[in-house]
């Protein structure tokens, strides 16, 4: 019996990575459309539908599932129009969120973070009650071992970086938003696609949880992150590395 009731712990886990990975391939889908839609559907003459296939692949989306989307921005099949909103959360614990959205009907998904939000003891706040916290900005990700740290390192600062940090695998470098496509361009064309290139709001002045504190609150993040209409989550969180699973 112990057997059977592991196979079924271990098929129900891969069944909520499935699920996981379809959501997120979804969200990314969309990104592609609205992204193709709202310029030309050449990455080469698009660049944030050239950074959203960029970071499609990252997460290894399927081709297929890359070329029906853009396929979708082109087609007349489906005249869905997204608008691209931003929510900011106030938690507890001195959390703060900066919630990304694409939605077809903001006032359905403005209704349903706020429930989130509610039910977890935060509050939907107004326009600059959590983004006060962060800054953003440009990051471009590398894996370092397929490249030169130190002609990175320094390329990026001639480029006028505004960082360049060693995270896990990989080596990031930072840069201004209105400077990000062509900041992007610049380190493709020295050293190749990069492993993901993204805009994100980075936390001034992140803090630290208890960990029993930090999994109810990345818990509820969760929650957000699997609502259709919200694209990223951001929070001012200190990631504790040694929190158990």
């Amino acid at each position: 019996m112990a057997g059977h009731s592991q196979f079924k712990n271990i098929m129900h886990r891969k069944g909520a990575q499935d699920a996981k990975r379809a959501k997120l391939f979804a969200k990314l889908a969309r990104e592609i459309t609205v992204a193709a839609k709202s310029g030309m559907p050449d990455p080469k003459q698009n660049p944030r539908l050239r950074n959203a296939m960029i970071n499609a692949r990252h997460e290894n989306m399927p081709n297929d599932r890359i070329n029906k989307a853009l396929l979708k921005a082109t087609s007349n099949e489906d005249n869905t129009q997204y608008d691209e909103m931003r929510y900011e959360g106030i938690a507890n614990n001195g959390v703060f969120l900066i919630i990304e959205t694409l939605t077809d009907n903001k006032n359905r998904t403005a209704s349903e973070i706020r429930t989130i939000l509610n039910k977890n003891g935060g509050i939907l706040g107004e326009t600059g009650s959590a983004s006060f916290n962060f800054e953003k900005i440009g990051e471009v990700k590398y894996d370092s071992q397929n490249i030169s740290k130190e002609k990175f390192f320094d390329f990026s600062i001639d480029k006028n970086a505004l960082d360049v940090i060693e995270e896990g695998p990989y080596i990031i470098s930072t840069c201004n938003p209105e400077n990000f496509s062509k900041f992007r361009d610049d380190l493709e064309l020295e050293f190749g696609e990069p492993k993901k290139s993204e805009l994100i709001w980075k936390a001034k002045n992140p803090i630290k949880l208890e960990p029993d504190i930090e999994k109810k609150v990345l818990s509820f993040i969760d929650l957000l992150e699997e609502n259709d209409d919200i694209q990223r989550v951001f929070s001012n969180i200190y990631l504790n590395q040694n929190l158990e699973e």
